[in-house]
């Protein structure tokens, strides 16, 4: 019997319009709805140990979805469950303190993920061997670089193995010979993880690694199936 590790069931998700705190009042009293949808019944099941690639155009609601699983973002309707321990490789670094080194940066950030104190610590000799940082470990992260920054959050978002696995486009970061590196470990990773769902414009890479490929378009599933057969439907769909 297949066991699902992810089940996504008429999810829909709204984003208000409208950015100016006054103007969102008055639509809220005017009971405007100044709103657009990035997601609309959206259904969807990854099963316990398959690899899942979403390709899309951007703003087709990969990432959005991506963030439905991993629980920053609540449906506004339907309901999303998932199985196990879930980590997300996206916006590597962006909750860094700039105040903070590394090291306290490497901690905090593993907590975020979910992650004890104690786990994080045990893995930052792993952590810094693959940052390559050396003594900029113990340095603020305001001092960093975008590149260092980079290559310390993938070293702390890859160095505990969950049971489910989000990527969203995270292969492009740093220069090309980190480029290599990053790949590698996440390819690695892949191949110890329970489930992995992942978001990328590399179409090589998906028809390579994944079991089966979603095409999403302005918020909706059009189909899912085998990788090359969707591929194809998206060069027909979107022309490009």
């Amino acid at each position: 019997m297949t066991v699902n590790a992810v089940e996504i069931e008429n999810v829909t998700l709204h984003f208000p319009k409208q950015r100016n705190a006054l103007k969102m009042l008055i639509n809220i009293f005017r009971r405007r709805k100044d709103r657009f949808t990035a997601l609309r019944d959206v259904s969807l099941t990854v099963k316990k140990g398959e690899i899942l690639g979403i390709i899309g155009k951007n703003g087709s609601g990969k990432s959005t979805l991506l963030r439905i699983i991993s629980g920053i973002y609540p449906a506004d309707e339907g309901s999303c469950k998932a199985a196990g321990s879930i980590s997300l490789l996206a916006g590597l670094g962006t909750g860094f303190s700039g105040h903070q080194t590394g090291r306290e940066n490497a901690i905090l950030y593993g907590s975020i993920l979910g992650h004890g104190e104690d786990v994080m610590v045990s893995k930052l000799p792993e952590i810094l061997e693959f940052s390559e940082l050396g003594a900029f470990i113990h340095e603020p992260v305001r001092t960093y670089s975008s590149g260092m920054k980079a290559r310390l959050g993938l070293a702390v978002a890859t160095a505990i193995h969950p049971d489910i696995l989000l990527i969203d486009e995270v292969l492009g970061v740093g220069d090309p010979q980190f480029k290599e590196k990053s790949k590698k470990r996440i390819l690695d990773l892949v191949k110890t993880t329970g489930t992995v769902v992942l978001v990328s414009h590399s179409f090589g890479l998906m028809k390579d690694i994944c079991d089966r490929l979603v095409f999403m378009h302005k918020g909706e599933i059009v189909d899912v199936g085998d990788p090359e057969e969707i591929i194809k439907l998206y060069y027909e769909t979107t022309g490009s």
